[in-house]
């Protein structure tokens, strides 16, 4: 059914929930899935047996077909040049973890490792809104907010590993608490889906203004909910998404003057929202832009599926050990 031979990669997008695993070639085909547990498991050891048992039967469905070469993996506050997942908030597997060596041993394949953000770049650099660009960033709305940043047509990763964390910069001084880092003000603690929710309670507690989401109990409301009123003609809700959208519009403005990309790639599951969200961001990163940088930043969504960016950005990784491989797939 495949040509023989080919060289392929493995994408793992390891979520706070689930693994999602596929089999992917060049062309940014995913040929087999598969999907387990993250939360399942009690220590990382019995994650990485469980991983083998899903993805060796893929890897010996290829054997006569092609080649794996390598396995690349997205995962919260992975680090692509010590292969070490260091202090994800959303895993339960505390401390620092040597994943990509614990891969390697258990699979005698070369894996490597990056955080998700950056994975989702890879896949747009590779196969989705970015492709053909050498400047863009990648701005993840989902429950946080991450981010990659790509120059010169390669991903930015800093001295240690970890460049790319725009969702912890600081946009509003003395602003919210995060939930979770206790930094005050940061972009996620506004424009991320938490963030939203949040702003919705904020807004129902200020104003005694009619709203579909006084239906809902406080603490059950979340971006979803906004959105579903915000469709309906919601009022406040209406009001939330301009809200968000002009905080992050005025966050992406910082990012284009201090990096000058081609192009802002949105993606997460808060793009769902569509025109609510990125109108008035539009809106306010032109309005904060200086002249020289106005008017020539493409501002969009992603063109991937959020599942099968992830995996083809973590097999991406693969791709990217090879210059080869890097020709075949620009």
């Amino acid at each position: 059914m495949y040509k023989a031979y080919q060289k392929l990669a493995v994408g793992i997008d390891i979520g706070g929930t689930n693994t999602k695993i596929g089999i992917i070639n060049h062309r940014g085909e995913i040929l087999s899935r598969a999907c387990i547990s993250t939360v399942g498991h009690e220590t990382v050891e019995d994650f990485i047996e469980a991983l083998y048992n899903a993805l060796q039967p893929l890897i010996e469905e290829f054997e006569s077909t092609g080649e794996i070469t390598g396995i690349g993996i997205g995962a919260p506050n992975g680090n692509f040049y010590t292969g070490l997942i260091e202090y994800a908030p959303n895993l339960r597997w505390n401390g620092t973890i040597p994943l990509a060596k614990f891969v390697t041993e258990r699979f005698g394949i070369p894996c490597s490792l990056t955080n998700d953000a950056n994975a989702a770049a890879l896949g747009e650099l590779y196969y989705g809104a970015g492709r053909g660009m050498k400047h863009f960033l990648v701005i993840t709305l989902g429950t946080g907010i991450g981010s990659g940043i790509v120059i010169d047509g390669k991903l930015i990763y800093g001295h240690d590993g970890y460049a790319g964390e725009l969702g912890h910069t600081i946009i509003r001084y003395g602003g919210r608490k995060h939930w979770k880092t206790d930094l005050v003000g940061s972009l996620e603690t506004y424009c991320s889906a938490t963030g939203i929710a949040i702003t919705a309670r904020e807004m129902l507690k200020r104003t005694n203004q009619e709203s579909l989401l006084r239906a809902i109990e406080p603490e059950k409301i979340n971006s979803k909910y906004v959105y579903e009123c915000a469709i309906k003609g919601d009022k406040l809700a209406l009001k939330v998404f301009k809200y968000t959208g002009k905080l992050l519009g005025e966050a992406l403005a910082n990012f284009v003057m201090f990096s000058s990309p081609e192009a802002i790639i949105l993606f997460g599951g808060v793009i769902k929202s569509g025109e609510l969200l990125m109108k008035p961001t539009r809106k306010h990163m032109e309005k904060n832009l200086l002249p020289l940088f106005q008017n020539k930043v493409k501002l969009v969504f992603s063109e991937l599926e959020g599942a099968d960016s992830a995996i083809l950005g973590a097999g991406s990784l693969v791709w990217e050990q090879s210059s080869e491989a890097f020709q075949v797939a620009i």
